[in-house]
């Protein structure tokens, strides 16, 4: 993975042959993927300089120009970041990626008269949320993004306007969504006999991380893979991978030793996928490199969604929610919920107590209690902050498409799914490929009502 792909790439190249009318990635969709790795920018060569011709404008989408220089940016960053990019004619990949911005700015115009606002609040939480996947800090990865010839600016609209077509998404497309009985019913009956392996299976897997500084020598990299080949050793010998982790670990989650929780392999990095493929429930693999240093994973579950011996790590979490209000504002509503949250650890407040009366979720009156929730059950921006969070622990507030929340995660535990949790996760899987299925013929229907006017062909 290169440069800062975890957010601004387009889909992957087959999609945008099979469909120019596909939704691009949003940053909810980033989260449901997972964890993605960033790598810092080469030192050792410059960047390619891309050759522009002069400033036009190459179509009109309803009375809005898309530029040449767009297009050419797009198709430059495009090509950094993937490879397989080269393989395609140049001008079928500037016209697909043409299509792909008209039809980006068909829907941000889409979303602007629907109403749909973004707050810088909502903004900074999607760039602390990039730069923790990739663990860096916010400031080097805007040290990252210049390096890439992108101002602050930049990068901040576009991760703007992929909140704002994810929350118009929701609205258009998600909130629609369901999901019949029979449907389940056919769904379980395939898996069990074994005839849908084209869904992912789901996986729980433990890291630990020798990080790499940016600028390591030959000789820094080599001490820091032997010193990760000695612990997968002490691994395989047999030692507490959990204590390891906690001792060894230079990733932010070392403290709950390292686990990942129970989730679908689509929602954790290729890299770790691809390396636990053939490996079996308890085998350590490793060290693998990434940008980010040497890994050493630990496979500590593996089981097919809607099948009867699923195991998943469920979480015991409680909220307060302040819904988005004319009246108070998010910056407000943040306000509010941090006074809560320095009362609740000085002993000052009760979270339950707070809950019942100020919180604008139905879980208000049982002191906000969510339950036992399993992986995918809240929306990514939630569960992101959720799996952060160590049991006892309260969570800063968190910006979601349905307003503000403070979290608290109350206790973790692996367990079986009962059979109607195992046919809501079944529900969960099918509603996610239908909301697939049903945002590109959306897109496509949005791009069919934009009036499009072609002028002069893009050029390099």
């Amino acid at each position: 993975m290169k440069h800062i792909r975890s957010i601004l790439t387009l889909a992957c190249l087959a999609t945008m042959a099979a469909s120019a009318g596909a939704q691009g990635l949003g940053i909810t969709d980033i989260m449901r993927a997972g964890p993605r790795i960033v790598p810092p920018p080469a030192t050792s060569a410059k960047a390619p300089n891309v050759q522009r011709s002069a400033e036009y404008i190459v179509a009109l989408v309803n009375s809005e120009p898309v530029t040449n220089t767009e297009v050419q940016s797009r198709v430059a960053r495009l090509l950094r970041e993937n490879p397989e990019a080269e393989r395609m004619p140049r001008a079928e990949l500037t016209r697909l990626v043409l299509e792909r911005l008209i039809n980006e700015r068909a829907m941000l115009q889409l979303a602007k008269e629907s109403g749909i606002k973004i707050d810088d609040l909502a903004v900074d939480q999607a760039e602390q949320t990039v730069a923790r996947q990739n663990q860096i800090t916010v400031t080097e990865l805007r040290r990252r993004v210049a390096a890439e010839g992108m101002s602050q600016d930049q990068f901040r609209r576009e991760l703007q306007d992929q909140l704002i077509l994810t929350r118009l998404r929701n609205s258009e497309v998600e909130s629609k969504v369901k999901i019949t009985d029979v449907e389940v019913d056919q769904y379980i009956r395939e898996q069990r006999a074994g005839g849908n392996a084209a869904i992912a299976p789901n996986l729980n897997i433990a890291q630990l991380l020798v990080a790499v500084p940016e600028n390591a020598s030959d000789a820094d990299v080599a001490k820091l893979q032997q010193r990760a080949q000695g612990l997968a050793q002490r691994a395989r010998a047999g030692e507490d991978f959990s204590k390891l982790v906690q001792e060894n670990s230079d990733a932010p989650d070392r403290s709950g030793g390292g686990a990942m929780g129970m989730r679908s392999a689509e929602r954790y990095p290729p890299l770790f996928v691809e390396a636990t493929h053939s490996t079996p429930v308890g085998g350590i693999v490793g060290p693998i490199r990434s940008p980010a240093g040497f890994h050493v994973l630990k496979l500590l579950g593996k089981s097919q969604p809607g099948v009867g011996d699923a195991v998943v790590t469920q979480t015991q979490v409680r909220h307060i929610l302040l819904r988005n209000d004319p009246k108070r504002t998010t910056a407000q509503s943040v306000a509010q919920l941090n006074d809560f949250k320095e009362r609740i650890q000085r002993g000052a407040a009760d979270f339950a107590s707070l809950a019942r009366d100020n919180s604008d979720d139905g879980s208000a009156k049982s002191g906000g209690d969510l339950g036992w929730a399993r992986p995918g059950q809240f929306v990514p921006e939630f569960e992101e902050a959720m799996n952060r969070l160590s049991p006892g622990q309260i969570s800063d507030p968190v910006v979601s498409r349905f307003g503000v929340h403070l979290i608290q995660v109350l206790d973790r535990r692996e367990t079986k799914l009962t059979q109607v949790e195992q046919r809501e996760a079944a529900r969960a899987v099918l509603r996610e490929k239908k909301i697939e299925q049903n945002t590109e013929t959306w897109a496509q229907e949005v791009r069919a009502r934009a009036y499009v006017e072609y002028r002069e062909p893009p050029q390099s």
